[in-house]
């Protein structure tokens, strides 16, 4: 099964707030991980859970919040709760 890598390109001013391209909030930016082993900067899990909510969700989102939340221990947010 291979692997995807989403890339989202944004801007920051010299104070480190995103001012172009996506807009993150800046403090959703804490995340660091590895991609083939290299170092990358990336957003933090539990931004990643909070993204992925709020919307239509599918089983491909249940599988990749469930994962990142038993990796780093987050609770599972409850609108997942009908995917179990």
């Amino acid at each position: 099964m291979g692997h995807q890598v989403d890339v989202h390109a944004f801007i920051r001013d010299a104070s480190g707030n995103v001012v172009g391209g996506i807009k993150y909030p800046t403090e959703s930016l804490t995340g660091n991980g590895t991609i083939d082993g290299q170092p990358v900067r990336c957003i933090s899990p539990e931004w990643m859970v909070k993204f992925h909510s709020g919307y239509d969700l599918k089983e491909k989102d249940f599988k990749d919040v469930s994962a990142l939340c038993e990796k780093f221990g987050i609770p599972l947010p409850d609108e997942y709760a009908r995917f179990r």
